[in-house]
């Protein structure tokens, strides 16, 4: 049988496309979005400062490995086997150290792969357009290879949950005019509340996570419980970009909301 050898399409060059859509609007809101979460969540974290309010922490700070905030686990300021070339705020903000993790984690997140490759790489920006890249080599060399440590920081993800939502039962405590801490519930209750919540809702439906519970099981019929867990993972799943960016927005808001209420500009209305 004779073969047909058929031409290859030409490289598009970069934006080109037949598209009649506005195809540039996802990567932009993405690349803005992202951007400012990043700039801001840096510039918090270098505050080392107004992070606490009460029986609330920020997110950012949390566990708070060394500080003046009552939530301190270690307590005092710059730990000497810090590094000695940080000065100003830098040189004790714990914040520093703890979003390690959670950056790690959404990083490597696979949704987010394809989200900031199209928009802060352009690689390419959208489905049938010109890219400014040449060749592609995946995630096999460096230093996209490290994306396969995704599994690793999902486990400190998880971990962070616990944290998280021990910070929200304290935020669950208020130190009354007798200096007794009383039960209640504020605004920020209910902001670190849905805090932990929505990152829950974003972990739990992390694709290795749903692999580790289940995925690789022939017959899931056999372990109901499981099953069940499995089935809830997949159902966070099938969210999983709607929770990604739900946790990734109210992360920046809860550490505004605490900000706010510790610098006096906002008032934490309490509820009960």
């Amino acid at each position: 049988m004779a073969q047909v050898h058929l031409p290859l399409a030409p490289q598009r060059g970069f934006g080109e496309t037949s598209r009649p859509d506005n195809w540039w609007v996802q990567p932009l809101v993405v690349f803005l979005g992202l951007s400012s979460f990043i700039v801001y969540v840096s510039w918090a974290g270098m505050q080392n400062d107004h992070y606490w309010y009460g029986g609330y922490l920020s997110p950012i700070y949390s566990p708070e490995l060394w500080g003046k905030s009552p939530h301190a686990i270690f307590g005092g300021p710059q730990p000497p086997w810090w590094p000695s070339f940080f000065t100003g705020p830098l040189a004790y903000s714990p914040a520093l150290l703890i979003l390690i993790a959670p950056a790690g984690f959404r990083l490597t997140c696979y949704y987010y792969r394809g989200a900031y490759y199209k928009s802060f790489w352009l690689s390419p920006p959208a489905c049938a357009v010109g890219k400014p890249h040449k060749n592609y080599t995946g995630e096999r060399d460096i230093p996209l290879i490290a994306q396969n440590i995704h599994r690793y920081f999902m486990y400190a993800a998880v971990v962070y949950l616990f944290i998280l939502a021990h910070d929200a039962i304290d935020g669950m405590w208020f130190t009354g005019t007798d200096g007794q801490e009383h039960f209640g519930i504020g605004v920020g209750t209910i902001v670190l509340i849905l805090n932990c919540t929505f990152l829950s809702l974003y972990t739990f439906g992390c694709h290795s996570f749903r692999h580790t519970i289940g995925g690789y099981k022939d017959m899931l019929s056999r372990a109901p419980l499981r099953q069940k867990i499995y089935q809830g993972s997949t159902w966070c799943n099938v969210r999983h970009q709607r929770w990604a960016w739900t946790s990734l927005i109210w992360v920046g808001f809860t550490d505004f909301y605490i900000r706010m209420c510790s610098m006096g500009v906002f008032t934490d209305w309490r509820i009960i």
